[in-house]
């Protein structure tokens, strides 16, 4: 089993790394990279999608590498390989963002990544730090995974679902903020699963053990 993060000059993987590395020794679930070419997507068994900074920036930089979402794209939407982003890689399943400009994503999560409007004029963006889960429907990446526990994010856009089926957990702050979501092999965390501690240590082995 092989599992590829794609790294494509646009977030920090070095934590990211350790994470998946450290589950997939707990777990068996084989071998970890880090891989910019398309080739080692192409023979992954699933797909790790990190993303930091602006959704256009980070389009733009995937788009930068020759084949590479080619790649991704017929590994998840042919061949059926689990598919996990994390942050803006998250964000980019969708359908748009609005972020400077609007920017196409990859239209498997239908929806829209808007800024954040939270009710309370007091809290500050970005949303920064940690928050609680509300699980709002079950889902194999959040076996052992309850509402109440804690994530990491840093984020000042979210994605807003079209279809609510699509959403799997969220966060309060200043009203209800997209914290996963999930489509079939698809799945996305807003917040940081690896800076996240138990909780994120423990989102990383359901996904490397998940068989949708």
């Amino acid at each position: 089993m092989l599992t590829a993060l794609v790294d494509y000059d646009s977030g920090n993987l070095h934590s990211a790394q350790k994470a998946f590395e450290r589950m997939a020794a707990e777990t068996g679930a084989g071998a970890v990279i880090v891989t910019a070419r398309p080739e080692d997507v192409a023979r992954a068994d699933r797909i790790v999608l990190p993303g930091d900074g602006a959704f256009p920036a980070c389009r733009a930089a995937l788009d930068a590498v020759p084949g590479l979402f080619a790649a991704i794209d017929e590994a998840v939407r042919l061949k059926g390989r689990p598919f996990l982003g994390i942050c803006v890689g998250m964000q980019m399943l969708a359908t748009r963002g609005l972020e400077y400009r609007e920017t196409p994503g990859f239209g498997w999560i239908p929806g829209t990544v808007a800024r954040l409007a939270p009710a309370d004029p007091a809290l500050k963006i970005p949303h920064m730090g940690w928050n609680d889960l509300v699980i709002d429907r079950p889902h194999p990446l959040l076996a052992g995974i309850a509402t109440g526990a804690h994530a990491y994010f840093v984020h000042s856009y979210a994605l807003a679902c079209d279809d609510p089926a699509d959403l799997l957990a969220h966060a309060d702050y200043g009203g209800p903020v997209t914290a996963i979501v999930g489509r079939g092999t698809v799945a996305g965390t807003q917040f940081h699963p690896e800076k996240s501690q138990a909780t994120g240590l423990r989102l990383i082995a359901n996904f490397l053990r998940w068989r949708p």
